[in-house]
């Protein structure tokens, strides 16, 4: 599965190679002035057979050490055969193992090597036996932190790229699943996994896919964040182009619909391209209740989302610029809490909604265990003594906590950001230009989101262009019998993913 690339600085692959020879002394001093002084690095030398020298190479901590005892060197050292300088008769007569590569060069070798492989080095024989006897720790499956979910599966991916490949073969057991790995990072040689469904997604898109990550050059890869940034249409949108998620229901579903996933070594989440506004505005419940309660949610996330960007500034243009919209008696109830206030509305939003982004950094970053308490006690205890001393008025702590509990209603981390980053500058159109300098702030961005591409597929769609067949599956969520067909902007061929006629109490046609 690994496809390494040659480097002229890192130390996976080099451009100069130096080939194994015969003799094993000269073998080893060469591999060891290519791994340099690794004390983790342990060269074992040992006898086939009683007469023939062996060196085993491995790094302990990343081999299966009982492995390679029983399978490797009990089999080799208690042999009585006599062996050709050839390493397939070592590798076909007595190694028990199933995978065993050869390498010819040191470079390759090494490479390997610090990927876990034992490498077994026989004198007489050109080359090295490769074992794939890799174990390292690594943790086990379980819930996403993060995308909790009340009804549906409870697995999530892990750091180990193997395992997140077995839980998609294991959701998806079709060989129509293709897999294409790549080596990025000179240093590190992290492996990224691009997982498709042959026959569902668009040839144009994994064309795409796989020249963009062609054509990084960079040192090190330690998490999908580093493959996003280099990879995305619009590197300074707020909006993210690219979706990532730990739920391994969510990228079944994504592959099936014909998009494509890129998965990480060393990171549970996993990046899934195209994405849409739609799709980010998505959560996995909605396909496991009934439609008309996922539609009604659905549908209360999309304005929750947009009141919690527009309200504060709506709150301070209309005060400042607009009185006669607020209703008499409301408009007394807010002067009198506001009348021994000595900032403006303006400064008010501006210090409670920076106090709510610090309170909920810190929150963030605290352990699990008191965060959540620190978030809300301080919340709580800072909006109440700011109103007691005089600071800020009751309203303006009502506007800040309704705005940043519906921003919760995101199902996706990276579209909430943007939705709080887009915030403050509305807020300062909304007190300098009141109403009209709000909708000069959403006319901006409703343009912005219009040109705004995820691996050439319009953000907004199927919104803008519009395309009424594929509104079954945005702002609400049709029956899953009405759903028969694959969106458009992800697959072409073989549409179809349900047949007619799957209406419950109908022997008519289900619906398109």
């Amino acid at each position: 599965m690994m496809q390494t690339r040659s480097t002229s600085n890192g130390n996976i692959e080099f451009k100069d190679r130096t080939a194994l020879v015969t003799e094993l002394d000269l073998n080893i001093k060469a591999l060891k002035g290519v791994l340099g002084e690794a004390d983790d690095v342990s060269f074992r030398s040992f006898l086939i057979g009683g007469t023939i020298r062996a060196e085993l190479v491995n790094i302990p901590s990343m081999s299966n050490r009982q492995e390679i005892d029983n399978n490797v060197l009990k089999p080799l050292m208690q042999s009585g055969d006599v062996l050709s300088n050839d390493l397939k008769s070592v590798k076909m007569r007595l190694l028990p193992v199933m995978s065993a590569d050869e390498a010819a060069t040191v470079e390759e070798c090494a490479g390997l090597l610090i990927k876990g492989y034992p490498a077994l080095l026989v004198d007489g024989c050109t080359g090295a036996l490769l074992l794939g006897l890799v174990q390292w720790e690594k943790r086990g499956i379980e819930e996403p932190q993060t995308e909790t979910s009340l009804r549906g599966p409870r697995e999530g991916f892990t750091e180990s790229i193997t395992t997140n490949l077995s839980q998609l073969r294991r959701r998806i057991q079709s060989v129509k699943l293709q897999v294409k790995s790549h080596s990025i990072g000179s240093y590190t040689g992290t492996e990224v996994c691009i997982a498709y469904i042959d026959g569902l997604a668009k040839p144009s898109l994994l064309h795409e896919v796989q020249s963009r990550l062609e054509r990084i050059d960079i040192d090190s890869v330690l998490e999908t964040g580093y493959i996003e940034e280099l990879t995305e249409d619009n590197p300074y949108s707020p909006f993210p182009q690219q979706q990532f998620t730990e739920r391994v229901d969510v990228v079944t579903a994504s592959l099936l619909e014909g998009r494509i996933a890129l998965l990480v070594d060393g990171t549970p989440d996993v990046l899934i391209v195209p994405a849409t506004l739609a799709t980010l505005l998505q959560a996995a419940d909605d396909y496991y209740n009934r439609a008309v309660y996922s539609s009604f949610l659905r549908f209360l996330r999309y304005w929750t989302l947009l009141l919690s960007m527009i309200l504060p500034a709506v709150y301070v243009a209309i005060l400042n610029f607009h009185h006669e919209m607020v209703p008499g008696k409301l408009l007394v109830s807010i002067a009198s809490a506001r009348e021994e206030i000595p900032f403006p509305t303006f400064v008010e939003v501006i210090m409670m909604q920076l106090a709510f982004e610090v309170l909920r950094e810190a929150g963030l970053r605290l352990p699990r265990q008191i965060g959540s308490a620190v978030t809300i006690v301080g919340a709580l205890v800072v909006g109440e003594a700011a109103v007691s001393a005089g600071l800020v008025s009751a309203p303006i702590v009502i506007i800040i906590a309704f705005t940043g509990i519906a921003g919760f209603t995101a199902p996706h981390y990276s579209l909430e950001f943007a939705i709080r980053l887009l915030r403050l500058p509305l807020i300062i159109l909304g007190g300098t230009l009141g109403l009209l300098g709000v909708s000069f702030g959403l006319i901006a961005i409703a343009t912005h989101l219009c040109m705004l591409r995820s691996y050439g597929v319009p953000f907004l769609s199927p919104f803008a262009p519009f395309v009424p067949n594929e509104m079954k599956d945005t702002m609400i969520r049709a029956p899953r019998w009405k759903m028969s067909r694959r969106p458009g902007f992800t697959s072409l061929k073989n549409r179809h993913r349900l047949a007619r006629g799957q209406k419950p109490g109908s022997d008519r046609g289900g619906g398109n």
